[in-house]
Order: structure tokens, then C-alpha cells, then sequence
């Protein structure tokens, strides 16, 4: 299924979705390169990156990114973890967020991000999609393809509602980096440069 503006959220309940370990992918496609005499010298590559901002039921907060090496924990605090740092979109599995719903007993939150780390900020040119892997629920896929030039883009909320799973699908692109995004979602953690 996909959310759309029009259905922008799904919950899922316990044995149907809410729990196991659910997988939420990021693949992209690249522009095809400049041709010409007066092409650029720069890459028109674009690098997106995947993440999220985490709120555990203690109050406790964080970011999973591969900026700065925070690659997260699936068996403790934050019950998230991204796999690897993919800078093509082409890999086969792009790039992968696990949430260990086995524990969503102890997540608050969690807000899917991703962001264009290099390269033009055009979304619609990149096409990425973002597709959800819950267990014994079918895929749920969130387009990445509006025309806009802002660099961030938060993607879908996850909230523990009672012991169920609601995903709310955002797609709400925001100008600056994560202090920016942390800021729209009023999250409230203080923020340092980091690279990778």
C-alpha cells in the first residue's frame, strides 16, 4: 500500500504488524550524467541518506545516521539501526533503518528522515521511495518525488499508541539540516557538526 496525502496514515496492531523486526528501505535512482560541451565539472551524482529521530518511553532522545557514526542499537536503546552508508542509490538494498518492534513497548517515537547529503536538491530527479517492511503486514511504500530544493525531507512518524503501531506519513520538506527538523518536530536535543 501507499500513503498519499489523501490516506496518510495506517496503524498496525500487535501480531498484525507491531511487532518483529521491521525493515524500512531507501532507494534512489541517479540522474543521468551531464552531456555536452558545456557540461559541469562537478558530479550531478546525489547522495541521500537515511535516519531517524528517536524518543524512548524514558524520555531519552537521539539520532540514527551514518553522519557522525550513529548507527543505533536493535537490542538496546534506541531499538533502531541503520545498516550501511549507501552513496549510489544502486546498491541492491539501498539503504536500511531495522526497528526492533519487539521492544515497542519501550519507543515513544520515532521520525523517519532523509536528506541530501550531495548534489542538487531536487527530490523529484532522485525518485526515491521509502517502503516499510512490517512483519505479517504488506509493504508500505512513501514517495519521495515532489519538486522541491530543500535538502531535508522527514518522511513518515511512527508513534506507540497503546501498544499499537501508528505510521503517519509527513513528507514535509524543511530548509537547513537536522537542528532544523529537530526544531519542526519540536524533539529538543542540542546539536553538533558531524561528518562522515
Amino acid at each position: 500500500m501507499t500513503l498519499t496525502k489523501a490516506a496518510p496514515s495506517i496503524s498496525l496492531a500487535k501480531g498484525a504488524g507491531a511487532g518483529g523486526q521491521m525493515r524500512i528501505n531507501l532507494n534512489w535512482t541517479q540522474p543521468p550524467p551531464a552531456k555536452g560541451f558545456f557540461k559541469r565539472a562537478t558530479s550531478s551524482a546525489v547522495d541521500l541518506d537515511l535516519g531517524c529521530l528517536w524518543e524512548t518511553t524514558d524520555g531519552a532522545k537521539g539520532v540514527v545516521q551514518a553522519l557522525g557514526n550513529a548507527y543505533g542499537n536493535l537490542h538496546a536503546a534506541p531499538y533502531v539501526q541503520l545498516d550501511a552508508d549507501d552513496r549510489s542509490g544502486q546498491s541492491v538494498g539501498g539503504e536500511n533503518l531495522t526497528v526492533n518492534l519487539d521492544r515497542l513497548d519501550q519507543i515513544r517515537r520515532i521520525l523517519v528522515f532523509a536528506y541530501i547529503y550531495e548534489g542538487a536538491p531536487s527530490w523529484a530527479s532522485a525518485d526515491g521511495v521509502v517502503t516499510l517492511h512490517p512483519v505479517g503486514a504488506q509493504p508500505i511504500e512513501v514517495r519521495l518525488d515532489e519538486t522541491d530544493d530543500k535538502r531535508f525531507c522527514a518522511i513518515a512518524l511512527l508513534t506507540n499508541e497503546g501498544g499499537s503501531l501508528r505510521i503517519q506519513r509527513e513528507v514535509r520538506y524543511v530548509a537547513g539540516w537536522q537542528q532544523e527538523l529537530d526544531a519542526a518536530y519540536g524533539w529538543g536535543m542540542n546539536w553538533t557538526p558531524a561528518s562522515k
